[in-house]
Formats: structure tokens, sequence, C-alpha cells
């Protein structure tokens, strides 16, 4: 194999593990998982702290996180537009 070949080849890795990476960032899965741990801390936290309903107040970060993911790619296109 030539070094060209080597250098080709170990681009085309990276590259596959950035696009992995990318999909990983993306995906519903990796939302919903984060959602789920980031209610379950909550209700864990509520209710240590004896918080009346604490299921129903566990929704409020749940909540911010989940809005927070619709919005930043709207954020990130705008940003881009006006800084790259």
């Amino acid at each position: 194999m030539t070094d060209n070949t080597k250098h080709i080849e170990a681009i085309l890795e990276r590259n596959k593990r950035v696009e992995s990476d990318k999909a990983w960032e993306v995906s519903v899965f990796r939302r919903l998982f984060i959602a789920a741990t980031t209610y379950l801390t909550g209700c864990i936290f509520l209710w240590l702290i004896d918080q009346p309903y604490f299921f129903f107040h566990a929704f409020v970060p749940t909540g911010g996180y989940i809005l927070s993911t619709l919005s930043l790619p709207w954020i990130k296109q705008w940003w881009i537009k006006r800084n790259v």
C-alpha cells in the first residue's frame, strides 16, 4: 500500500467516525434518553426534599431540555448565517 492510499483510508475512517458522532448528536433516541434521565433525576431529587407532586414538578427541567433541543437547530442556522 502506498502512503497516499493509507492517507486516504485514514481520512475515510475519520469521516465515518465524524458521521457517526453527528448521527448520535441529532438522534431522537439520544434526546429521549437524556429527557428520561433528566425526569428520573428530577423525580428522585424532588422526592428526597419532600416536594409534593414531585412526579409532576419533574417535568419542568425535562420540558426545558426538550424545548432547547427543538429550538437549537433554528438558532444554529441563524448564528451560522450571521457569523460565517
